[in-house]
């Protein structure tokens, strides 16, 4: 039978692998876009003959880098905040006000990013919508948005978990 502890230092683990593989595929992403983006610019500048496809390729790279990059952030705590109020609160306000905060980004990537995301992939894969240069279905490009809800929830349950059990989320910052 396991403990408390033990269900902790498991989800800890997974999230710590999760992150590890998600910096992997921004590094990967970041790196294609690089790529892309500058034959878009060779195409156009030195060979005087444009790609058709780059520039939609670039937006595309752009919209899974941005949400699954905010899903990372949440996870390295590295988004923008003003923590002057939850650094000035005690005890169990500080508690309160963190668990609140990490909860309601929780329900917010639930309702909207998984929920929504899930919605708006099938309706792209039912109305077989697809990208004007490149031809693909727009369901794969929309797939970034439940997929990054859903990693932000493991996130945030994560900060929830480590705020009830240590009284901080992970990486010692509020």
């Amino acid at each position: 039978m396991s403990t408390g502890a033990d269900n902790t230092f498991g989800l800890t683990r997974a999230c710590s692998k999760v992150e590890r593989l998600l910096g992997r595929a921004l590094v990967g992403l970041m790196s294609f876009m690089v790529v892309d983006v500058t034959w878009q610019v060779a195409s156009r500048f030195v060979f005087r003959a444009p790609s058709s496809f780059t520039e939609e390729l670039a937006g595309f790279l752009l919209i899974w880098i941005g949400l699954l990059g905010a899903a990372y952030g949440i996870r390295t705590r590295a988004h923008l905040g003003i923590p002057i109020l939850v650094e000035k609160l005690g005890g169990p306000w500080r508690k309160g006000t963190e668990i609140l905060a990490h909860g309601l980004v929780l329900l917010f990537a639930l309702s909207t990013m998984v929920g929504g995301g899930i919605w708006l992939v099938l309706l792209a894969f039912r109305l077989d919508q697809t990208s004007a240069a490149m031809g693909i279905c727009m369901g794969y490009v929309y797939l970034a948005l439940p997929l990054s809800g859903a990693l932000i929830v493991l996130f945030s349950l994560e900060s929830i978990d480590g705020v009830v059990r240590r009284g901080t989320p992970l990486r010692g910052q509020a």
